[in-house]
């Protein structure tokens, strides 16, 4: 496996898991058929500027780094802001209408963000579908988007 797929990967273990070790990603490295040894996951946290954050168990817990949300939360306000022309939602799904172009950006940026309440969007040229875990989940997403274009 290729340098990319294998810390694409290691980023979807992270949203899923609480990686407490390197040894950890390894073996759930090995659970998805990618066999890898512990210094090459060494290398992987470097190149990927991972950090260890406090876990809810207790001790610490892989994350990725905390800027990058931040750069990344920053684009997606500014890219809402930029292209919005309406939002609405119902039961699981909210749905935002935007310029042309802008939707698979802002799909991508949603998912960068790896927000909790979200389990996935689906963007094309001018629309983006955002689906939610529950529709408590999409009250609140909704509000969230609105609250994106009325702060400055």
């Amino acid at each position: 496996m290729r340098k990319k797929e294998r810390q694409r990967l290691i980023k979807q273990l992270l949203t899923s898991n609480n990686i407490q070790r390197q040894e950890d990603f390894v073996s759930l490295l090995d659970q998805k058929g990618v066999k890898v040894t512990q210094a090459t996951v060494s290398r992987d946290i470097k190149d990927m500027q991972l950090v260890k954050v406090p876990s809810v168990t207790g001790g610490y817990r892989y994350s990725l780094p905390t800027q990058k949300n931040i750069d990344t939360e920053k684009k997606l306000v500014q890219t809402i802001r930029d292209s919005f022309v309406s939002v609405d939602s119902q039961d699981k799904f909210v749905f935002l209408k935007v310029l042309p172009g802008s939707g698979p950006i802002i799909s991508s940026l949603l998912y960068q963000m790896n927000y909790s309440e979200i389990f996935g969007t689906l963007g094309d040229d001018n629309t983006v579908l955002i689906i939610c875990k529950t529709e408590a989940a999409t009250l609140s997403f909704r509000d969230q988007i609105n609250h994106m274009l009325s702060t400055e």
